[in-house]
């Protein structure tokens, strides 16, 4: 997998503007995760929430034996910028401990709200696993 980086654009924080990949292999996409616990319920902070669905995206690449530098792309919806503004301390922090060093390309979304009005969160991934 190449980054798609031109040599003229100012280096993104915490994404990838695009990447190139050429080989077989195996796509793996998932629904997008919310931040609830396995109890249902969902912590109050959006952090929180953050930490649990990617501790939830890891889980389910672990399950098709991928990991998150096997991650193309990160579709992010957020139900408040405030909320996102002042939690971003602890988002970075859960993604250091689950997604580590691995910066895809993304994309962030403010919406009205998702299907359960708890959640504060969904993140749906594409990922590509090449043939070893």
């Amino acid at each position: 997998m190449r980054i798609l980086q031109p040599a003229e654009w100012s280096k993104p924080r915490g994404f990838s503007h695009g990447v190139e990949f050429s080989a077989p292999g195996r796509w793996i996409v998932l629904a997008g995760q919310t931040g609830h616990e396995e109890s249902g319920d969902y912590p109050p902070d959006l952090a929180a929430q953050v930490g649990v669905a990617l501790k939830r995206i890891v889980e389910l690449l672990a399950e098709a034996g991928a990991t998150p530098g096997h991650i193309v792309r990160l579709n992010w919806y957020l139900t408040s910028r405030s909320d996102y503004e002042a939690a971003g301390a602890g988002i970075g922090a859960a993604w250091k401990e689950t997604l580590g060093r691995s910066f895809p390309p993304s994309t962030l979304l403010f919406i009205g709200g998702l299907v359960d009005a708890r959640a504060k969160v969904e993140i749906e991934v594409t990922a590509f696993v090449p043939e070893s």
